[in-house]
């Protein structure tokens, strides 16, 4: 081999060195240069896309973090508000505040995102995360099913809570929510529901105060619920100015009224209108009444349950379930029924229901729209009734009749001395005029005492023309 070949094969090598350097630089900057202008892409459209909002995101690796991940504010030229580093997009100018929830989501794994304002709203980093915690309290949630929308928080509720009430209380809810909140505030988020709309929107409803105020109590319980599970920061329900007060008192009957009435009825009617209005016994109490609930012999009644709707359930309170006195006439008066009752048996209902074959009692609604009120009217009384009227009618003559706050507390059987007073005791007019009489009698001057001016008229005529 000569010097030549040596020399060719030199270069060569050389040349091949020189052409894969070549390579490498150009791939190395192919490489760098597509990935910093997919960067910038990117940026570019998640700004023109989120223009003027400040957001969190917390991606799905932070819901394990209890505090969730909130980025540094934007240092970039020509940025402002919050940021947050993604590897997907880099540093953005405005971040998302997103999360999973797999059960509200129709495939797979949904993060939502929630603009929570503006940057003039939240200027610095720390207002920024006063704004959301709402939102970190979602992300924190055990159960990842979080109820975004009132009628799902509703359905968690109903769920949840309400199967602990009462029947009574569980019909009142289902009523107002069913009839009044769902058809307004089911699809707004929680988030959306504000004090003020609220109220503005229970001011509007053409119904009684008493009922506006139930529709919001229930509200109020509603968002508390929430609250209890860390899904809301605050109540809103808190602030809704709604009175419950009455805009007329109900009825109760006077003593010569029910005497009217308990003449025209007949039984087992009349037996269940003389036992409410002479024990103040719910009607619920009076129709859940077994025969072995009656004592005779100790002249008492024992309570323990209680029928609304023909559910049988337990009593409204504690206080409830004390035993209530029971003589005089109101005794041979049941004794009378038991006598002509059909069923009369120990486990038999005290108000069975025939067309039920004894096996249920009345419906309430039966006795007093058939029987009741057609008596009612051929006695003249015009007055609006219901079986909560022999209930109120039974405190205002306990009242009226000299007994002492406590033992109309005990004979109604309240937990408190003030719902009896407030809510059920009425002054008579018979009571009302004995007690202005009385008023006058302490007041009336003495016989020597001039009724008549302490000046003369002359007297007077001097005055005015001095």
């Amino acid at each position: 081999m000569n010097s030549y070949d040596e020399a060719a094969r030199y270069d060569f090598f050389w040349v091949r060195r020189l052409r894969l350097l070549l390579r490498f630089f150009i791939f190395e900057a192919s490489y760098w240069c597509g990935a910093w202008l997919f960067q910038r892409a990117s940026i570019a459209i998640f700004n023109s896309t989120r223009e003027g909002e400040v957001c969190m995101k917390d991606p799905d690796h932070h819901m394990r973090h209890p505090r969730g991940h909130l980025g540094d504010r934007a240092n970039a030229p020509g940025t402002g508000g919050c940021a947050w580093r993604d590897e997907q997009f880099g540093r953005g100018q405005h971040p998302v505040l997103g999360w999973s929830d797999p059960t509200f989501a129709h495939e797979g794994r949904v993060y939502r995102k929630v603009v929570v304002g503006t940057i003039e709203q939240f200027p610095t980093k720390t207002a920024a995360k006063l704004a959301v915690e709402t939102f970190r309290s979602t992300i924190n949630a055990v159960n990842p099913a979080v109820p975004v929308t009132l009628r799902q928080l509703v359905k968690h509720y109903e769920e949840i809570e309400l199967p602990s009430k009462a029947f009574s209380t569980q019909r009142t809810f289902q009523t107002s929510l069913k009839t009044w909140v769902l058809p307004q505030w089911g699809e707004h988020k929680l988030s959306d529901v504000r004090t003020v709309e609220v109220e503005g929107w229970l001011h509007s409803l053409p119904l009684a105060n008493a009922t506006k105020a139930k529709i919001r109590n229930t509200m109020h319980v509603i968002f508390a619920h929430a609250g209890r599970h860390e899904w809301i920061a605050s109540n809103p329900m808190t602030l809704v100015r709604q009175s419950a007060k009455r805009e007329k008192l109900p009825d109760v009957l006077e003593l010569d009224e029910l005497k009217k009435l308990l003449a025209e009825l007949e039984n087992p009617v009349r037996a269940l209108v003389f036992l409410t209005a002479a024990t103040g016994l719910r009607v619920s109490e009076a129709l859940g009444l077994k025969w072995s609930d009656v004592d005779f012999a100790a002249g008492e009644i024992r309570l323990s349950r209680a029928v609304v709707h023909q559910h049988v359930g337990d009593m409204k309170t504690e206080a409830s379930q004390k035993p209530v006195p029971m003589g005089g006439v109101l005794l041979e008066a049941l004794q009378d029924w038991r006598r002509q009752a059909p069923y009369r048996q120990m486990a038999d209902w005290v108000f069975a229901s025939p067309d039920m074959d004894g096996k249920q009692p009345y419906w309430p609604e039966t006795p007093l729209r058939c029987y009741v009120h057609p008596a009612a009217k051929r006695v003249g009384i015009t007055k609006a009734l219901g079986w909560h009227s022999f209930r109120r009618t039974f405190a205002t003559l306990l009242k009226g009749g000299g007994e002492d706050v406590k033992t109309v507390q005990e004979l109604m059987r309240h937990a408190n001395s003030r719902l009896t007073l407030d809510v059920y005791a009425q002054a008579l007019t018979p009571a009302k005029r004995a007690a202005h009489l009385k008023l006058v009698g302490l007041i009336q001057p003495a016989a020597e005492t001039a009724i008549g001016p302490s000046w003369s008229h002359s007297e007077d005529a001097v005055a005015v023309s001095g």
